[in-house]
């Protein structure tokens, strides 16, 4: 059974600039729709999935992902009209109320949300197959269960799906067993956990639904107890796993709704003038950001103690954009609730072209069960003479060839001990938005100084964020306080954990102020070409771990393929680009000798 996944919604942007044109340019990135992606499975496999953002270079498009599904077809040899379903990750209905903003919720679903568009536009972009019969829209949250649950291998689990919004869930509670998933409670989007976390993005001077992140980062440097009471206000907890967010309940009429200034007002009268973009950072913002993460991760527990008390049930699958804090995931796994934690390496919106797929797959007797994939590397992959032809068109750069990996291993260790910043493009490109050792800028971990000159010359953003280790799987719980067994819940880079105190002097660059790190742990069958540059690198500096940080620059996707690669390379100011069988760097640069 041939299976497309889609996410994203091609016209929400569009429509709600045009519709509020009043807005700024933040307010008009508070939409439904973005991170559009395809996803193929084919008798329960997953053949290719992408994010059209690395096909467009527009991060976070919403934009229909026609280059993606041409992707995953060609690179698959399936035939568009061989496909059996088409399933998209929302699944709305025209809206039936009356009041103010009616009118706006109509026509958004007539040139927005309407199934029937996703048809039109695969109509557009691959004629002479009737879309309509194939296009089987899922609900938002049942699509984010379905890929956090089915790819985990798990017979049973407690599911958790936390977001801004669904079509008019933003968190959902359910219990999978087999292959059915049941839904045992959901909390409406006016208290919704990801917008309320959203709602401190925007107040401390970052983009919602791009820079949580960030304020993740930030808290690390706050005190979260100074503003705890305030949050208590704004954040309140009743018995049963139940919360509401009165925050949200500030945000009077259609304007308000789809910009947040009622919430904003609130946080200004509590917290004081919120920070524009660019603006420097107080210590008010950082206890802001502390505060706001303390709660966030007190609701979760909250919601999860008594769901799993309720239960029984010692496994948990976790998804959607609230799934991606690594901090809040971290407290989850240390919790003791849980005996697993699986979480998809694609848990926001692009997961959910993948999640659709699973859900309609597992809901079909004609498909085999969802099979299970240790790491995503289901994206664009390139051949020797493609590298090689992209090389060519360079005259600003020269490469080295290497017959023999393990050579080119010995060089790029060479390279990294000595203090090179050294882009990593090998195999086929991640799924989701951690670079996982695919399209990766890596480097030496053992000095806080390297973390600043990256931060400051290559990837310019904000010198208060970290950078993740990758680990050798053998030496992952000697490094770092993870428990022996569990190693493989931090393949994906998705929990935050502490580094072991006696490492911390040798793991400088790749240790958070708090003492923590995003640790992304490799088995070196996953991975077996930068496994053996861990071992080279260990074998020098006596250290299995590296700085990892995705392949690109500020504002920029993460790099898909050689061209872009090269170009980001340059324009980057790295010492060493590695490609294939290639060591690129700069004409006139001198860099490690082999």
């Amino acid at each position: 059974m041939k299976i497309l996944g889609l996410s994203g919604f091609h016209t929400s942007a569009a429509f709600k600039r045009a519709q509020l044109p009043d807005l700024d340019e933040r307010e008009l990135r508070i939409l439904q729709g973005q991170d559009s992606a395809a996803a193929l499975l084919v008798d329960g496999e997953v053949r290719a999935a992408a994010a059209e953002e690395r096909f467009s270079g527009e991060k976070a498009t919403g934009l229909f992902p026609a280059a993606a599904i041409r992707d995953a077809l060609d690179r698959s040899g399936v035939k568009a009209h061989e496909l059996d379903v088409v399933a998209h990750g929302f699944a709305y209905q025209r809206p039936s109320g009356a009041g103010e903003g009616s009118d706006y919720r109509t026509r958004q679903f007539d040139e927005v949300f309407d199934p029937e568009l996703q048809a039109q536009w695969l109509g557009e972009h691959f004629p002479g197959v009737d879309w309509r019969e194939r296009l089987r829209p899922v609900p938002h949250h049942l699509a984010h269960a379905a890929s956090a649950y089915y790819p985990s291998g798990a017979s049973e689990s407690l599911i958790l799906v936390a977001d801004g919004m669904g079509e008019r869930e933003s968190l959902t509670v359910a219990v999978g067993q087999g292959r059915d998933i049941e839904i045992l409670h959901t909390v409406p989007v006016l208290h919704s956990l990801g917008t309320f976390y959203g709602a401190i993005t925007l107040y401390l001077g970052f983009d919602m639904m791009m820079d949580e992140y960030k304020v993740m980062g930030l808290a690390s440097f706050g005190d979260r107890g100074r503003f705890a009471k305030d949050f208590a206000d704004l954040v309140v907890r009743h018995p049963g796993g139940r919360f509401a967010i009165p925050l949200l309940a500030r945000d009077r009429g259609l304007v308000e709704q789809e910009s947040l200034r009622g919430a904003l007002r609130v946080l200004a009268e509590r917290f004081g003038t919120p920070r524009k973009p660019g603006e420097p950072l107080e210590q008010r913002h950082m206890d802001v950001a502390a505060a706001a993460q303390a709660e966030l991760e007190a609701c979760l527990l909250h919601v999860l103690s008594h769901y799993k008390e309720q239960t029984g049930l010692r496994t948990l699958s976790f998804a959607g954009g609230v799934a991606l804090n690594c901090t809040a995931n971290g407290v989850i796994a240390r919790s003791g609730l849980f005996d697993e934690v699986h979480i998809p390496p694609g848990a926001g919106d692009d997961g959910t072209a993948l999640g659709a797929a699973m859900y309609v797959a597992s809901t079909s007797p004609q498909s085999p069960p969802v099979a299970h994939a240790p790491m995503p590397y289901w994206g664009s992959s390139f051949s020797r003479s493609e590298i090689e032809g992209a090389i060519d068109e360079r005259r600003d750069c020269e490469a080295t060839s290497f017959a023999d990996f393990d050579e080119l291993a010995a060089v790029v260790a060479d390279a990294l001990a000595a203090g090179e910043v050294v882009a990593w493009f090998q195999g086929g490109m991640e799924f989701g938005p951690r670079a996982l050792g695919h399209r990766s800028i890596l480097a030496d971990p053992r000095e806080s100084g390297m973390r600043d000159r990256i931060n400051a010359l290559i990837k310019r953003r904000e010198d208060f964020r970290p950078f993740a280790p990758i680990v050798l799987h053998r030496s992952a719980a000697e490094l770092f306080e993870i428990e022996p067994g569990t190693e493989d819940r931090y393949a994906h880079m998705l929990f935050a954990t502490a580094t072991r105190p006696g490492h911390r002097h040798h793991l400088g660059a790749v240790t958070h102020i708090d003492g923590s790190a995003r640790v992304q742990v490799l088995r070196p069958e996953h991975n077996p070409r930068l496994a053996a540059v861990l071992e080279e690198f260990a074998e020098r500096a006596g250290i299995p771990a590296l700085l990892n940080t995705s392949f690109n620059l500020r504002g920029q996707p993460i790099v898909r393929d050689p061209a872009t690669a090269l170009d980001t390379f340059v324009r980057g100011g790295l010492d060493r680009l590695v490609i294939g069988d290639f060591s690129v760097q700069r004409r006139g640069t001198e860099g490690v000798k082999k």
